[in-house]
């Protein structure tokens, strides 16, 4: 009866989002201004219904329902119940789920927050995002039904797959997807501009906080995803450029030059068309991705999809969502026309140039993603492509990029200098040099990425503290009156500068973790030890454990300096009978200047146990890192100031030409 109603709950959503939109497009198109209203509570509905169908296929999992075919192929009854929670998203119809259920969830949040203001784009803006929920709801019921029966209902389940059995797993997928999906938003609000034929840079101040939010969570599902490989997989990698991986780095960065384009609009009323077409842009990556994943052409610990149906169903979204969307605005992207203008040395200039390079750097994703399952599709060719690419291509963009940063946080609007900026940017290039020196010596002298990482980090650290120490005055007047300048300061600029500052650690934690790292590996016998970087690691024991669906070799270990204890660690390899998969659980001593990051194999019976052991230095600023770039993106949606002027300045038109009350 549960799986019936989330049935039908799936339905009734997929009847009022296609009603609602074509409700919206012919109630604008009579001027009705009830439409106004009907398409906000239309947007709750929506979200309510989808809620609705998401706590019944929770509920079939909470209860090991083995007659939905979903949970009979996707959980078990002596998985841990945390496990049969995530195993809601965790295989392919609960994800798509999961998925149009953030969908609605952002348009509910539109339809309670959007002021009565720019009635018209609102509703067209509602009646795109419905368009996008109908048909993801169809792609649902008629090729991914996740309350689909099977009966007679088996005994027990076939288990979720062991690498997804993770405490990470309950918060980076809605993370990641609350990335991807939020930029249907802005992505509504871009086609609802171009029908409505008005773009502005009072439209930038209303999309913005809805992209930054969408870049936030993205950034941090992207950080979960990488802290889950690195210590779920074993290896220690927390990034290889799988396609998959790849998918949601190319959105996030759209959606960064997406987040600069709008600040140029909204300061100079200029890139308009090129902000809209970025708008497209983003949502049709994050599309690209999630037919990627869901398509079959994949096989990952990612993708859950095999069906060709499905793959053929999403790409039919794709090309009728994007095409269109593509069509509109090549016929009225010329009417997007600039009033702003700005000389060859200024903010707006670098931050243009920040946006052709952060397009090109996704080109090059886009390309070693796609081209490898192109030639394999056309041919019976394989093509690898790997991190060697990304590392001579990807990396020296981007890195060229970075330099700019403190660069043009410091230059005027509009028309600014050159050599008084690089004048106050001296201590920093000057530290910058020494540092990259001093790493290059003590280091390792062999490796000129290191020295060069560092001292982009120093760079960019530095340039971002001296652009606000500029801004507070500091040493130019009262340390008082500085930090009342400090306070007065807004969010927005806060959420910059914290956001660049993370840029800086993270780049730091990568040259770390890339450059420098160690590893060693040996066979040992319990009291045998290894030796690696003035460490000494001794097998203790080894012991054979049961878990609650799994049985595990656990290891116990011990690293000491100088014969002091550093650390006792425990790592397992475990075997899933169900599934009849073993995975491995690392053993991680995290530390700020560096992590001991130890697993164990399968043993040998003359040999012992193989034991590997990595050190990877500054890996804890990955996660901090990120974690500050997240920080940015939050302080920069609270700037009440910005949105408070979006709502304030009403156009001319608008005065003149009142629109109907939603």
């Amino acid at each position: 009866m549960i799986a019936e109603l989330g049935q039908f709950a799936l339905i009734l959503a997929f009847v009022v989002a296609l009603f609602q939109s074509v409700a919206i497009f012919a109630g604008l198109r009579t001027g009705d201004a009830v439409v106004h209203g009907f398409a906000r509570t239309g947007a709750i509905a929506q979200f309510v219904l989808v809620l609705a169908a998401f706590a019944c296929l929770t509920a079939l999992f909470a209860m090991s329902d083995f007659t939905a075919l979903v949970v009979a192929e996707n959980s078990h009854t002596d998985k841990p119940f945390l496990y049969k929670l995530t195993g809601v998203w965790g295989n392919h119809e609960g994800s798509m789920l999961l998925w149009v259920l953030i969908l609605t969830a952002y348009t509910a949040a539109l339809a309670w927050s959007a002021k009565p203001v720019e009635a018209r784009l609102i509703s067209l803006t509602f009646a795109v995002q419905s368009l996008i929920t109908a048909a993801f709801t169809a792609f649902l019921l008629f090729t991914s039904n996740p309350f689909a029966r099977l009966w007679p209902g088996p005994e027990n389940g076939q288990d979720l797959n062991p690498l997804l059995q993770d405490p990470g797993l309950a918060s980076h997928p809605p993370m990641l997807y609350a990335g991807y999906v939020g930029f249907s938003i802005t992505f509504s609000f871009a086609l609802a501009a171009l029908i409505d034929g008005r773009v502005d840079a009072r439209w930038a101040r209303i999309v913005r906080p809805w992209a930054l939010a969408a870049w936030t969570f993205l950034t941090i599902g992207i950080a979960l995803g990488a802290s889950w490989a690195y210590y779920e997989l074993g290896w220690g990698g927390w990034w290889a450029w799988d396609p998959v991986e790849n998918a949601s780095l190319m959105p996030w960065l759209a959606g960064t030059a997406f987040i600069h384009s709008l600040r140029v609009m909204e300061k100079r009323d200029t890139l308009k068309a090129w902000s809209i077409l970025l708008a497209l842009l983003t949502f049709a990556l994050s599309m690209a991705g999630t037919f990627l994943v869901r398509s079959g052409v994949l096989t990952s610990v990612h993708a859950f999809a095999v069906d060709p149906e499905r793959g053929v169903f999403i790409l039919a979204i794709l090309i009728a969502l994007i095409g269109g969307s593509l069509l509109i605005y090549g016929l009225r992207a010329g009417l997007l026309k600039p009033t702003g203008v700005f000389s060859a040395i200024s903010r707006e200039s670098t931050l243009l140039i920040n946006n052709l390079v952060l397009v090109v750097a996704c080109g090059l994703v886009f390309f070693g993603t796609f081209y490898p399952l192109f030639i394999t599709t056309v041919s019976d060719e394989t093509v690898t492509i790997g991190a060697p690419f990304y590392n001579n291509t990807f990396n020296p963009f981007i890195g060229a990029l970075l330099v700019l940063v403190p660069i043009s946080g410091l230059l005027a609007w509009k028309r600014g200098r050159l050599m008084p900026v690089l004048k106050d940017l001296a201590p920093a290039a000057i530290a910058a040099l020494a540092g990259g020196l001093a790493a290059f010596w003590i280091a390792d002298r062999g490796l000129l990425a290191g020295a060069l990482g560092t001292a982009l980090a120093i760079w960019i650290a530095l340039g971002v503290l001296i652009d606000l120490a500029k801004r507070f005055k500091l040493f130019q007047i009262e340390f008082k009156a500085s930090l009342a300048r400090a306070a007065r300061l807004p969010l927005g600029i806060w959420g910059m500068a914290v956001a660049h500052f993370g840029v800086a650690v993270v780049v730091f934690a990568i040259t770390g973790v890339s450059a420098w790292k160690q590893e060693t590996s040996a066979f040992l016998m319990p009291g045998q030890h290894l030796d690696i970087r003035q460490l000494t690691l001794t097998l203790d024991d080894v012991e054979q454990i049961e878990g609650p669906n799994y049985v595990a070799e656990r290891g116990y270990l011990t690293a000491r300096r100088d014969q002091q204890v550093v650390s006792n660690l425990t790592a397992e390899r475990r075997l899933y009978p169900v599934r009849g998969m073993a995975t491995t659980e690392s053993a991680i001593h995290a530390r700020l200047t560096g992590d001991i990051y130890v697993t164990i194999g399968q043993p040998n019976p003359d040999r012992g146990w193989p034991v590997f052991v990595y050190i990877y230095p500054f890996a804890i600023w990955l996660w901090i890192g990120s974690g500050i770039l997240g920080l940015g993106g939050l302080l920069s949606i609270s700037d009440r100031g910005r949105r408070a002027l979006a709502v304030r300045k009403q156009p001319r038109e608008a005065q003149a030409r009142p629109e109907p009350a939603e």
